[in-house]
């Protein structure tokens, strides 16, 4: 599955060691790349090659993410959905069903959170700050999805993100390999 190529947010060459440095310089390429017309040709195309992929999974029960700024929106999808409710004391994520709403709640990270009932998905999109062709994300540093999937080892997981968030940092004893991830530009299916 390759959709269309478009021109993304540019690679990060010389990856930062640390992880808080590698994180903002990310996130301010996103940002520049969101300030862009070509990012809403990458939404498109990633919607387009989101669509299929979900088609063959067949979830149950989708988790999906409520998105900050520059993020994918995957937008309204066709399968029952959760939410991701995070707590920070102690620091964990739980997924609540989602009926579509827009959410009247927030979690207490302060992002939009659903008040349904606590489920466990099947299939997860995960947001990607950053990622490598080994699976692996870089997220907000909070460790909250981390935490989650390896309380839930069975779930497919698949990373969404910005071609051009691909980059290299050191993996971590937490750190989670994901099952796929799609960009705009193609599907990665790690070793």
């Amino acid at each position: 599955m390759r959709p269309a190529p478009t021109t993304a947010a540019p690679m990060t060459s010389a990856a930062p060691t640390d992880r808080s440095e590698l994180r903002r310089s990310l996130l301010a390429a996103r940002r520049a790349f969101a300030a862009t017309p070509a990012f809403r040709a990458a939404e498109h195309a990633l919607r387009e090659a989101l669509a299929p992929l979900l088609e063959q999974l067949e979830p149950e029960l989708l988790g999906v993410y409520w998105p900050l700024a520059g993020e994918f929106d995957p937008g309204a999808l066709r399968c029952p959905r959760a939410l991701p409710f995070a707590r920070r004391d102690p620091a964990q994520m739980q997924f609540r069903r989602w009926d579509g709403a827009a959410p009247t709640a927030q979690d207490e990270c302060g992002i939009a959170a659903s008040t349904g009932t606590v489920a466990v998905p099947d299939v997860v999109l995960v947001p990607c700050v950053g990622f490598t062709r080994e699976g692996f994300r870089l997220g907000y540093g909070g460790g909250y999805f981390d935490r989650w999937l390896a309380e839930h080892p069975g779930v497919t997981t698949i990373g969404l993100a910005w071609s051009g968030a691909e980059t290299h940092f050191s993996v971590e004893a937490h750190d989670h390999a994901l099952t796929l991830i799609l960009t705009e530009r193609e599907l990665i299916a790690p070793d």
